[in-house]
């Protein structure tokens, strides 16, 4: 994949490198000879270059704003250089300063270090997306321990990046002490939601009580964990909707996990008989019908009780159970429903329902005709 890659990036290069290459030896031939018109030539060579590092940006990575990012910067110090205003405008930049506690910086200092946090930043969140690929190759590892694993190496990257920037640029991380405190106070009454739903991540990361692939049920939303984020957790029902739900609902809340402990469900099914109808022989083609579905666990096995007798049905109840809730519980419930259908209908027992007589107590003349 990253011979792949490196090939499909160096395609991409191929045209301006060409290009870069061909204009710098036509203005060595020109120089050699001694041409007046040479520097026609370097805004040629400037913007060549510019659109050379923009392709090579482009073909890292795919992130609109690391894209603008590389063309602004790469184009826009290309057009200085053209008009001969790069040096005035890095002498410009390096001359304004001003301080933050014991450091003394310099708006090109500033710019410096922007562009280095940038970078390395960039350059973490491809370590964490490799990392994160990696993770998920380790079988033996629970889900809930990858995803934990995949958000420490990201915010470790982060917090790295932050140091070796103010670090480069020579800040004094000593004076960020009170800064650090400010911000801390406001997290404390202004985000409070979001330091909230972060460590109810954490905690359920730590806890495994709910990790991907688990079916849950949260209110009145039902379906299997596709993903634990920082944030929060995303839920994909069996109508395809995708909820986000608060990582802190999951903490407060009551949460019905359906595959905490295993993946077993016992599924009831309400059936109905007439009185005429033998009850022995529909409880034993209840359960038949049941050990006919392919999703029907064998061990524990099906079993069909007389729950009580109805004012028009003798009321029972098949319970089986099956291994695959995240497939849907509804499904298995009609696919043996069907089979019980075409079972009773071959052994001729009615499924009763509610019938009412009507009662005249006064006629009128001729009505008896009429029908």
């Amino acid at each position: 994949a990253w011979i792949e890659r490196a090939i499909r990036i160096l395609a991409q290069l191929l045209l301006p490198l060409i290009l870069l290459l061909c204009s710098l030896l036509a203005r060595g031939v020109l120089d050699r000879f001694g041409f007046a018109s040479v520097d026609l030539l370097n805004p040629f060579v400037h913007a060549t270059t510019a659109w050379l590092i923009y392709r090579l940006v482009a073909g890292l990575t795919h992130n609109r704003f690391w894209l603008r990012l590389a063309a602004v910067l790469a184009f826009g110090m290309a057009a200085l250089q053209s008009f001969g205003l790069l040096e005035p405008t890095l002498d410009f930049l390096s001359s304004a300063s001003f301080a933050i506690g014991k450091s003394k910086l310099s708006i090109l200092d500033l710019v410096n270090g922007v562009f280095i946090l940038f970078l390395l930043l960039w350059m973490s969140s491809l370590l964490g997306s490799a990392g994160e690929t990696r993770i998920r190759e380790l079988s033996n590892l629970p889900p809930s321990l990858q995803v934990l694993l995949a958000k420490i190496i990201r915010v470790f990257l982060i917090f790295i990046s932050f140091l070796v920037a103010m670090s480069t640029i020579g800040l004094d991380l000593s004076s960020f002490a009170l800064l650090g405190g400010a911000i801390g106070v406001g997290i404390g009454f202004g985000l409070q939601k979001v330091v909230s739903n972060l460590v109810s991540g954490l905690i359920l990361l730590l806890d495994r009580s709910i990790k991907p692939g688990d079916v849950i049920e949260i209110d009145d939303t039902y379906g299997w964990i596709n993903s634990l984020r920082a944030r929060y957790a995303s839920i994909i029902t069996r109508d395809g909707k995708e909820h986000l739900i608060p990582n802190e609902d999951l903490i407060t809340n009551r949460v019905v996990n359906w595959s905490f402990s295993d993946k077993n469900i016992r599924v009831r099914v309400p059936v109905g008989i007439s009185y005429e109808s033998d009850p022995r022989q529909a409880m034993q083609l209840c359960v038949d019908a049941a050990l006919s579905s392919g999703r029907v666990l064998n061990d524990p096995e099906p079993r069909c009780l007389v729950r009580g007798f109805g004012d028009n049905s003798v009321d029972l109840e098949l319970r089986f159970w099956i291994n695959d809730p995240s497939n849907g519980v509804g499904n298995a419930r009609s696919e043996v429903l069907l089979s019980i259908w075409d079972r009773f209908q071959e052994a001729g027992i009615s499924i009763p329902f509610p019938q009412r007589d009507l009662h005249l107590r006064s006629v009128p003349e001729g009505f008896g005709v009429s029908l």
